[in-house]
């Protein structure tokens, strides 16, 4: 029996005020996939203290952008934090342009491969780029399930976002694509 199922790919996940999870709390998350099989996503709005300078270095990269260089490396989730995961907009409509790279359906890529961090060193690549360290991941039903207990909110994700806004900023900014102001979300759930 096939139960109606939501699909949540290229949405923001928003941390409702009172997010258990300290892990999450105040995050806003852009799902690259949502599946039968789980969700994988990014938090957008978390700047860890390394910048892409650094991290660059340590992959033993140039980054001759200096504007770039000083960017924040973000916390993408709790998953494989040794990882980077770098969020771009699409380069063309084939995408076939690294070695591993996730399609977001009617959304951005995600791309895992050194071959992305190699054309930004050489000052190709994407020109709009989020690169965090590690990911946000759901087993299967485990995001419906936090979805049904009030943990976030979702609406249709926007590149300007994620690329353009000051960070301090994206959580307010998401939360008003739904036409919330945040003063107004109260932790409580509400069951009368």
């Amino acid at each position: 029996m096939s139960k109606d199922r939501i699909d949540l790919t290229n949405q923001f996940l928003i941390a409702m005020p009172g997010m258990v999870d300290e892990t999450f709390a105040g995050s806003v998350v852009y799902l690259c996939e949502h599946n039968e099989k789980g969700a994988l996503g990014l938090v957008i709005n978390k700047p860890i203290s390394l910048t892409l300078g650094n991290l660059f270095e340590k992959v033993e990269l140039e980054l001759p952008d200096e504007d770039l260089a000083a960017r924040p490396v973000f916390y993408g989730g709790p998953v494989q934090t040794e990882r980077g995961f770098v969020l771009h907009e699409p380069l063309d409509e084939k995408g076939n342009h690294y070695n591993a790279t996730l399609a977001v359906p009617g959304g951005l890529e995600m791309t895992t491969s050194r071959d992305v961090l190699e054309a930004l060193s050489h000052g190709a690549g994407p020109k709009r780029v989020l690169i965090t360290l590690g990911y946000s991941g759901w087993a299967a039903g485990q995001l419906e399930e936090e979805l049904g207990r009030n943990g976030w909110i979702t609406v249709n994700a926007t590149p300007e976002i994620i690329f353009e806004t000051p960070i301090e900023e994206r959580y307010e900014k998401a939360l008003a694509l739904l036409g919330i102001d945040p003063r107004m979300l109260s932790p409580e759930a509400g069951h009368g």
